[in-house]
Formats: C-alpha cells, sequence, structure tokens
C-alpha cells in the first residue's frame, strides 16, 4: 500500500500541496481528479522523488521513502509516466523500452511477453523512431517502458490527453487487466471525467492543493465531482 499522510510541497514560497493525505491499494486504482493548477502533478512528482516534500510522509510498503531519490524509488518497484509522455524521439520504440531496464538487475532486464499482449502495436512497431510514432502510440509506449521495470505502484499522469478515443479505450483496457493481476497499485491523475469514473475504485479530488472529497468510485457523487472538475 502507498500511505501519502499530510503532505506539504513547495515552489519557493508558493504552496503547491496543503496537508495533502491519500491512500493506494494493490489490485486498485486510485483516481486524482482536478481542475488545472491543482496540484496533482506535485502529488505523482513528490511520489516519484522528482519534487522534495516539506512536511508530511510517502510510505510504500510499510517503509518511508522520503528521503529516497528517484531512481531508489524505481528499484523499490514504483513507475512515473508523466504528463507529455517524454519518450526519447531518436531511439527507435524497442530502444525507448531498454531504458527501462537501468533500474533493474541484470537478470531481469528483458521484455517480458505481456508488454507485447497488452501493446500489439508496438511489437509491429519495433524498429521504428519513437518521435514517428503518433500521439496515442506515443503514450502506449510510454506505459509500457513504465511496465518494463516490474513495478508495484504504476503513477500515470493524464494518459488520455491529445488521445484518439480508440486508443482511449485500449488503455482504458490496459489499466484494468493490470488491475486484475492484483499485485500492483494504480495512481491515476485525469481530467477525463468519464476515463476516471470507470476506472476508480478510490477516488479524491483536489482544489488548490488540497484534498477536498475523497471516497470509493462505487459511491461517487457524480453531480459534486464534475462541478469541482469545471472551469
Amino acid at each position: 500500500m502507498l500511505e501519502i499522510n499530510n503532505v506539504n510541497l513547495f515552489y519557493g514560497a508558493s504552496q503547491a500541496l496543503k496537508d495533502v493525505s491519500i491512500q493506494a491499494e494493490k489490485g486498485a486504482v486510485t483516481c486524482i481528479l482536478g481542475r488545472n493548477g491543482v496540484g496533482k502533478t506535485s502529488l505523482l512528482s513528490a511520489i516519484a522523488g522528482h519534487q522534495s516534500i516539506a512536511d508530511g510522509d510517502i510510505l510504500w510498503e510499510g517503509k518511508s521513502i522520503r528521503s529516497m531519490p528517484p531512481y531508489e524509488r524505481a528499484r523499490a518497484g514504483i513507475a512515473y509516466v508523466p504528463q507529455g509522455r517524454e519518450i526519447f524521439s531518436q531511439l527507435t520504440v524497442l530502444e525507448n523500452l531498454k531504458t527501462g531496464f537501468n533500474c533493474l538487475p541484470r537478470s531481469a532486464r528483458f521484455i517480458d511477453h505481456e508488454i507485447y499482449f497488452l501493446f500489439p502495436v508496438l511489437k509491429e512497431m519495433l524498429h521504428r523512431r519513437g518521435g514517428d510514432l503518433s500521439g496515442g502510440q506515443q503514450q502506449q509506449l510510454a506505459i509500457a517502458r513504465a511496465l518494463v521495470t516490474n513495478p508495484r505502484l504504476l503513477l500515470l499522469d493524464e494518459p488520455t490527453e491529445g488521445i484518439q478515443p480508440s486508443i482511449i479505450k485500449d488503455i482504458q483496457k490496459v489499466i484494468e487487466s493490470l488491475r486484475k493481476r492484483g499485485d500492483m497499485a494504480v495512481v491515476l491523475v485525469e481530467q477525463y471525467f468519464e476515463f476516471a469514473r470507470d476506472l476508480a475504485d478510490h477516488y479524491a479530488v483536489m482544489d488548490r492543493g488540497t484534498v477536498v472529497i475523497s471516497g470509493r468510485g462505487g459511491e461517487m457523487d457524480e453531480e459534486r465531482v464534475r462541478g469541482m472538475m469545471s472551469v
């Protein structure tokens, strides 16, 4: 389980997270919802170790990772798919996937067949440069690269952004498949309400750096949550 306990995060004098507390369980999808600029990406960055927190704690599998650098968090089973994908445009699909090997011991540096089962289009494009892929294919590549690390916690920052509807459905099926395995916790930041609603086992809505609504996905007050997400 991931436990975020009363986390505060600052960018200079600006406070991005204010006493944020969230939990995420293996075998479940936890969705973080909210408008732009409310702290969702900052929260994922803090979990991944890309931003230092000022107060509070982050526990992963019962141990504090607050002072752990990002590469050690990756070795501890935490994978981060950032907003905008950030693949290597000049590397081939296969080379992009192999960049996930960096946090793995040599004995584990192989691409499991499940990657190509989840993303069959990538197997057809292994020798194509990442920059030549469509936006949806790049998103699939970014998620696949994270899965190469064999994570037990997967952080996804707006995977539907700029993606065509058919690939959004494919990504939804992948997340559902990962949840069914039961050995991975998924934290999903999303603004596409229907996508998040359909996947959420648990949810939290953020506003101005704080969690203002949270609960089980099946008990979500959709009208209230939609209102908190509208501009």
